[in-house]
């Protein structure tokens, strides 16, 4: 039932900085498994930064992003955010918001863990950075 749609892409210098925002519509007070999935040229989609709307301690970053990316969710403004810093070539991909509804203790845990049943997805956005 919700609709997801990201703006924020673009092209950085490595060491520069980029945020990303994902818009949602038809947002209820479920609690949700939302974030960002990226997919580098020629690699597997993969979590990068995932946040559990139901708490405020239970975000997942990627080993890879963790201490350069923050995710963070404005539920009055309906929208999730990237904050991207310290940016590297291999951060170059095109970056997805996601969601996924958190019923259960396992779906908390999938999510803590980056994975979840995501059934929303936004349009995708791209990130290169040189």
């Amino acid at each position: 039932h919700v609709q997801l749609v990201e703006s924020g892409g673009g092209s950085v210098q490595a060491g520069g900085s980029l945020r990303l925002s994902c818009s949602i519509s038809g947002y209820t007070q479920s609690s949700y498994c939302m974030g960002w999935f990226r997919q580098p040229p020629g690699k597997e989609r993969e979590a990068a930064a995932l946040v559990y709307t139901g708490g405020r301690s239970r975000d997942y970053y990627a080993d890879s992003v963790k201490g350069r990316f923050t995710v963070s969710q404005d539920n009055a403004k309906n929208t999730v955010y990237l904050q991207m810093t310290s940016l590297k070539p291999e951060d170059t991909a095109i970056y997805t918001c996601a969601a996924a509804l958190v019923v259960t203790l396992a779906d908390i845990t999938r999510c803590a863990q980056g994975d979840g049943r995501f059934g929303t997805w936004g349009q995708g956005t791209q990130v290169t950075v040189s």
